[in-house]
């Protein structure tokens, strides 16, 4: 992988009141937080190393610019559906902003050499700037590599050891970085040659689960409903809500009472491996598709989806409504989400939720050149 340093853009935290909300409203006020001049520009370009520190540990990475035709060679691959309106929203986002506010999550295997150096670099030298969040519980610390030799060490590590990568978090930005890439001479004053990325091995990130809230025809009966998803499921009733405990199992939420859903044997046994291990294609294809009518969950309305990180509360809440049923859903593996990349296959739109989250505005790339 050919990583190059950016100038990079980043708040003076020092002349905000919250950090919360000046990252929440970034997407909102990123023009007016330059106008007030609350952004700095790092004097050199740098490679920037991103830590994240919470109560589940320290969360660490790199930050830095990738080529976009890493993207159409394959060494940036992607595992999920991206929806088409939400393509457009990012490309108008991009040339308002004329800056990209948050990078694209990549993911690879373990490198320990790379682990190891940037360890060894993190305690011997001060971080650029921290902010923290949630109540001052999640500390981010950001630190600059500006020497061109630490820099040459770092390119050449990946370079040698960093052969594909995997999109985590920022399908959308990437498809749509690719589709300005495609345009960029009807925008010769703007970069899109390069992909803003940052690079966290996959020892340091958890996949949480992302369940879904569908409608209910109106026509249709809890009976009916029941009736008809038997045939594609074991249903076994729960005496109270949990999530599911392995691949396979889906609990379901209907009017406030909790299932345990298995896959009937034969019809996990007519899948090919790939799709044997997708519960949410399953679940789009026999469930939403099949008896609910949602033919296409990209784009229809009458689908919800719940990141793991709000729990079976968010996901009852999105489903309380006596025409909704919510489906919470066993999280993806590396593993499995690596081999379906690796054979050009892809996830459903929402499978996968990651943690840490990376905060918009924290990090930019201004892509005026």
């Amino acid at each position: 992988m050919k990583i190059k340093p950016l100038q990079a853009c980043y708040p003076d935290f020092t002349k905000v009141e919250s950090s919360e909300v000046f990252c929440d409203e970034a997407k909102n006020m990123y023009r007016q937080y330059v106008e007030a001049g609350l952004y700095k520009k790092l004097p050199q370009p740098a490679l920037l190393i991103y830590q994240i520190k919470s109560v589940t540990g320290e969360h660490t990475g790199l930050v830095a610019l990738n080529e976009v035709e890493a993207y159409f060679d394959g060494k940036v691959k992607k595992h999920e559906a991206t929806l088409g309106e939400r393509e457009k929203q990012q490309m108008a986002l991009f040339l308002r902003w004329e800056a990209i506010l948050k990078p694209v999550l990549l993911t690879y295997p373990p490198v320990p050499a790379i682990s190891a150096w940037l360890d060894a670099f993190i305690h011997k030298n001060k971080p650029l700037f921290d902010t923290r969040f949630k109540n001052g519980k999640v500390l981010h610390r950001i630190w600059a590599v500006t020497d061109e030799q630490e820099i040459s060490t770092l390119q050449e590590m990946f370079n040698k050891n960093v052969k594909s990568t995997y999109i985590a978090d920022g399908h959308h930005r990437t498809t749509t970085m690719a589709m300005l890439h495609e345009q960029r001479e009807q925008y010769p004053a703007f970069d899109f040659d390069h992909l803003f990325c940052a690079f966290f091995a996959t020892d340091q990130l958890d996949i949480l689960d992302y369940n879904r809230a569908a409608e209910i025809p109106k026509g249709m009966s809890g009976a009916q409903f029941m009736a008809q998803i038997s045939k594609v499921f074991e249903i076994e009733p729960l005496e109270f809500a949990r999530r599911p405990q392995d691949k396979h199992e889906i609990v379901m939420c209907l009017r406030k009472e909790w299932y345990s859903l298995h896959w009937r044997p034969e019809l996990l046994a007519g899948m090919d491996e790939q799709n044997a291990l997708l519960d949410a294609s399953l679940l789009n294809e026999r469930v939403l598709g099949n008896i609910l009518g949602i033919r296409d969950v990209r784009s229809d309305t009458r689908v919800t989806y719940i990141d793991g990180s709000k729990g079976l509360e968010g996901l009852q809440k999105a489903a309380i409504n006596r025409n909704k049923v919510g489906f919470a859903l066993f999280p993806v593996h590396f593993e499995d989400m690596m081999f379906l990349a690796d054979a050009g296959e892809i996830l459903p739109p929402k499978s996968t939720y990651f943690e840490p989250r990376l905060k918009s505005g924290v990090l930019v790339q201004v892509l005026k050149k």
